[in-house]
């Protein structure tokens, strides 16, 4: 009877990159398109710096330093993977500023991509913002737009409690 007043806790994700925010299901990699890892929003885009959406903590820099997984301090499991097939590029392009165990606040500088590079040599630099840990999330309100890094909202997430 108590769960009646349980709240649910809204979230907001500021974009971690400037760029065009596309709908996840239009990204051209099927692990991502149908949200085998997780729902979100991909951004297109247009700057060189990923920055943290939220404040939280560093799970995990792949060593290939191509995606970043950080935990909100709402308990939000965020993957931000650069580009589409960039794990075969092995680190170059990206210069990773945190490691695992960092506590960031949003805007954190996470990265800082070689944009001509990576364009040249990656797939796509598409870049999928999930949430990994779906399980706890009751809503998603996406926002597909271009987007400034570290000001605009690319999702607000009703997390359940």
């Amino acid at each position: 009877m108590l769960g009646i007043f349980k709240k649910n806790i809204k979230v907001q994700l500021l974009s971690p990159i400037e760029g065009n925010v596309i709908d996840i299901e239009n990204v051209e990699d099927e692990v991502f398109s149908q949200k085998m890892l997780g729902d979100g929003v991909a951004i297109d885009p247009l700057d060189n710096k990923v920055v943290s959406p939220c404040d939280g903590e560093i799970l995990q820099v792949f060593p290939t330093k191509h995606a970043v997984g950080i935990k909100s301090n709402d308990g939000l499991e965020i993957l931000i993977h650069i580009g589409i097939d960039t794990v075969n590029l092995k680190g170059q392009g990206f210069e990773s500023f945190v490691k695992q165990g960092d506590v960031v606040k949003a805007g954190d500088i996470l990265m800082q991509l070689d944009v001509e590079y990576l364009r040249k040599n990656a797939k796509s630099l598409v870049s999928p913002v999930i949430i990994t840990n779906g399980e706890i999330v009751k809503d998603i309100e996406k926002f597909t737009n271009k987007v400034v890094k570290n000001t605009d909202i690319i999702m607000n997430i009703d997390i359940k409690k």
